[in-house]
């Protein structure tokens, strides 16, 4: 398993996917330095008013989302995905014996995956999307900044309320 424990910054200077995938990557270190160190039990701790807001189940969230929007959308291949109709937020749910660094680890080699994928794309590829609408290889790199983004955040935040590290 892949555990990130350099983070690289993105590039002051490039072009729009140089610096794109530059700011993505260096979110995607944000993730695991946020939750470096952490114990299985805190990875698992909930201390915000929703309980899927927990270490695990938001690193497991990211690894999900980055299925979604680069081999489902993007590639057009079948989810693998945990979440159902029923229960919209399961990949936000930890089964027994799942632990932080089996989560870190599948998230950076879906990380991998998702860079394979936009590799041989054209930032101005579009694919359908939701039925009668395309979406664009650059709106979900930039979305996918936005998204790891926020949760990166969040990680912070809970991190900071499990055992008070903050920075990076």
């Amino acid at each position: 398993m892949t555990i990130i424990t350099e983070r690289v910054d993105p590039p002051w200077a490039g072009d729009e996917r140089a610096t794109t995938t530059g700011f993505l990557d260096y979110l995607r270190g944000t993730v695991h330095l946020k939750c470096a160190g952490l114990s299985e039990e805190d990875a698992r701790r909930s201390v915000l008013p929703s309980q899927l807001m927990t270490m695990a189940g938001i690193v497991s969230h990211l690894r999900w989302v980055e299925e979604y929007w680069f081999e489902v959308v993007l590639a057009g291949r079948p989810s693998l995905a945990p979440y159902t109709k029923e229960d919209p937020d399961a990949d936000f749910r930890i089964p027994d014996g799942v632990t932080i660094t089996g989560l870190l680890g599948d998230y950076a080699a879906q990380c991998a995956v998702s860079r394979d994928v936009v590799a041989g794309l054209d930032l101005d590829h579009e694919v359908p999307f939701r039925g009668d609408g395309t979406v664009s290889v650059r709106w979900v790199l930039v979305h996918m900044v936005e998204e790891t983004g926020r949760h990166a955040g969040h990680l912070d935040v809970v991190r900071e309320f499990l055992d008070g590290v903050t920075g990076e």
